[in-house]
C-alpha cells in the first residue's frame, strides 16, 4: 500500500520521476548505497520525530547523524524518535522505506543542507527495496520542504 501511495503522489506531482524498484531490500543506507553504486551520502535518509505534540520528517544524507544540539536550536524543543508504529501510523510507509512523499497525513518536512553536497539523491519510495532519483531541490520543492541545518558537521577533508 506505502509504495502505491508514493507511487500515485509522483503520478499526480511529477510524472517524469520513475520509481526504481530492486530484488533485494534497501532498508539501510549501507544497502541502498551497494544496491544503487552510490555513495553513502547520496542516500536521503528519512527520519520521522516527534517535538512537543508535532510529528515531523527531516531528510538527510545517509552518512550523517542528527547533531541535537542544532536540532533543539531550529525547532525550539527537544526532539524523539519515533517507534515502529508510530512511523507507520503517521506515514504509512515501514521503517527502511519512509519518505516524504505519499505520506498517511501531511506532516512538516524539513531537508538538511548536507542533502545538496549532491546534484542527485535517493530517498526510498514506501518500500524496502524501493527508490528514486531526484534533486535536493526537486524533492524539497514537492514536499514543500524548509531547509535547515540539524546534521553533525562533515569530517574535514585531508
Amino acid at each position: 500500500m506505502s509504495l502505491e501511495s508514493v507511487r500515485q503522489y509522483f503520478a499526480e506531482r511529477a510524472p517524469e520521476i520513475s520509481i526504481i524498484e530492486l530484488n533485494q531490500s534497501t532498508a539501510t543506507v549501507a544497502l541502498a548505497a551497494k544496491a544503487h553504486g552510490v555513495a553513502p551520502g547520496q542516500i536521503a535518509k528519512t527520519l520521522s520525530l516527534k517535538v512537543k505534540d508535532r510529528v515531523i520528517l527531516i531528510v538527510t544524507g545517509g552518512d550523517l547523524r542528527l547533531d541535537n544540539r542544532k536540532l533543539k536550536e531550529t525547532l525550539g524543543a527537544k526532539a524523539r524518535m519515533l517507534t515502529t508504529d508510530e512511523v507507520l501510523t503517521w506515514t504509512g510507509h515501514p521503517p527502511g522505506g519512509v519518505c516524504p512523499f505519499g505520506l498517511e497525513q501531511p506532516l512538516p518536512v524539513y531537508c538538511d543542507i548536507s542533502l545538496r553536497r549532491f546534484a542527485e539523491v535517493l530517498p526510498a519510495a514506501g518500500a524496502i527495496h524501493s527508490a528514486v532519483r531526484i534533486s535536493p531541490e526537486r524533492m524539497a520543492e514537492l514536499t514543500d520542504a524548509e531547509w535547515v541545518d540539524v546534521c553533525q558537521s562533515l569530517p574535514a577533508l585531508t
